[in-house]
């Protein structure tokens, strides 16, 4: 399953810093990432990735420290998150 998340960050290079950081955690959650930052607006960051499942992706991002990475990555407000299959 694909999942598409649409985010608005403070700071770009602590979200890209945080992001780094949570790699193997995401992939110990059966989540395979990447990050792009808008062109046109440089707040505005889309992630695209694979996930096992949607419980186990809301189960890590409910995580403690996810919750406090997305802090720490200035991230404003929740995602907008897309499930995709197919």
């Amino acid at each position: 399953m694909k999942a598409v998340l649409k985010l608005n960050v403070e700071d770009w290079s602590k979200f890209e810093t945080s992001f780094a950081n949570r790699k193997s955690a995401r992939e110990a959650a059966g989540i395979d990432a990447l990050a792009y930052r808008g062109v046109d607006d440089p707040n505005v960051v889309v992630v695209f990735g694979t996930v096992v499942s949607k419980e186990a992706f809301f189960e890590f991002m409910g995580s403690a420290e996810q919750q406090q990475a997305m802090k720490n990555a200035t991230i404003q407000g929740p995602p907008d998150i897309t499930f995709l299959e197919g």
